[in-house]
């Protein structure tokens, strides 16, 4: 008899699993929103949102980070930075178990943004004044302090928007964002002690190098290559901050406002929306009010926001003040939560395996969320205080 030979099965691949959640999840998203507004409203109203976040947010933040940062630069050039480390040296260990070099981390991601912070963690000769316990506590630091002079000088500049000097409310949320800023790291110190005992700890004990680079030529043109190099950094973060601001904005804006016209209904306009955030934030308003002074419950976008992105968070600012929705309570509150969260959720993982503490980053999210909440509320009540 003639062998039979059996071709083998074919194997059918099966579907990705993954996919298919993604898909169920999007579905579970846009159909609603699809439904409700409608596709051509739709389509026309995320493209004329984003358009004017562009125009209208975008440009002013890139122009307030080129400012911001040829000011930053300028400082540093001429050794205001080294000053600052000498003054407040001898607060850093009591605050945050952390040697007085630290207070540079404080000031470079302050003046730029949170990933300032992994630059020095470059250079062995900053590393060696820590102990292997404080060295991820970096991370948690810088990030409490990113962007924090341009979030301060757009909330101030609101001030002529909302007819009020927004200075002193300004001020309060920056106290909010450094009352967040310890409690961060405080808890986060709280996990590598337990990690790194003493025993195990690389506790390098260096005098601090004194001298400091600086530019080649004359004083002016020190001045003026400070300018020109900071203003650069800042063309850079305003680019870099385009599509957090443009995507995330966008969405939130289709989740935080509603037709322009209810009694005509959606008509495709830029910020036109399904009102879904207000709604949640009117479920859970006696906490919000109570925790952060809000006067809105649209008022959550902001702090759900800035975990992604400050500077996306920030666009939302003018349209707040447009509707009348914002207090000066309010302002100090965004700028602590600003400051302290500064869209943490998309920088911390990266940060924590920079330094080389991966397994770290659970209990770097976890420290740092509860002390973004922490500086809202330290910054509600000190406004409740010197109000």
């Amino acid at each position: 008899m003639p062998r039979i030979v059996r071709q083998p099965k074919k194997r059918i691949q099966v579907t990705n699993l993954e996919g298919i959640i993604f898909l169920v999840f999007f579905l579970l998203i846009m159909v609603p929103l699809l439904s409700t507004m409608g596709v051509a409203n739709f389509f026309q109203t995320v493209m004329y949102t984003a358009h004017d976040l562009l125009i209208n947010t975008v440009f002013f933040l890139m122009a307030v980070a080129v400012l911001t940062g040829a000011i930053g630069a300028l400082i540093s050039e001429f050794g205001v930075v080294q000053i600052f480390d000498s003054l407040l040296k001898y607060l850093m260990k009591p605050l945050y178990k952390l040697p007085g070099i630290a207070v540079v981390g404080i000031i470079t991601t302050y003046l730029s943004d949170n990933p300032a912070i992994i630059s020095l963690t470059k250079d062995k000769n900053f590393l060696s004044y820590f102990k292997k316990r404080q060295v991820p506590l970096l991370c948690n630091l810088g990030t409490c302090f990113g962007m924090g002079l341009l979030v301060s000088t757009f909330m101030i500049a609101q001030g002529t928007k909302m007819g009020a000097g927004l200075f002193v409310p300004v001020l309060i949320g920056n106290i909010g964002a450094v009352i967040g800023s310890i409690v961060s790291v405080r808890l986060m110190y709280f996990f590598t002690k337990k990690d790194f005992p003493e025993n195990e700890e690389d506790d390098i004990n260096l005098e601090i190098n004194k001298k400091r680079e600086i530019r080649q030529g004359t004083v002016f043109h020190r001045i003026l290559s400070s300018l020109l190099d900071g203003g650069q950094t800042g063309v850079d973060i305003g680019l870099g901050i385009i599509p957090g601001v443009l995507i995330v904005s966008t969405f939130v804006m289709l989740l935080t406002y509603g037709p322009s016209d209810p009694s005509v209904g959606y008509q495709g306009l830029a910020y036109e929306g399904v009102g879904f955030l207000p709604w949640v934030g009117e479920k859970i308003f006696p906490v919000l009010n109570f925790l952060f002074g809000f006067e809105s419950p649209q008022s959550i976008a902001f702090p759900l926001t800035s975990l992604g992105s400050s500077g996306a968070a920030l666009a939302l600012i003018p349209k707040f003040i447009e509707s009348g929705n914002i207090s000066a309570n309010d302002i100090a509150v965004f700028t602590a939560m600003g400051m302290c969260w500064s869209g943490y959720l998309s920088t911390h993982i990266a940060m924590m395996d920079s330094l080389g503490y991966r397994s770290l980053t659970n209990k770097a999210l976890l420290s740092h969320t509860i002390a973004g909440l922490a500086a809202g509320s330290a910054a509600h009540f000190l406004m409740m205080i010197f109000s």
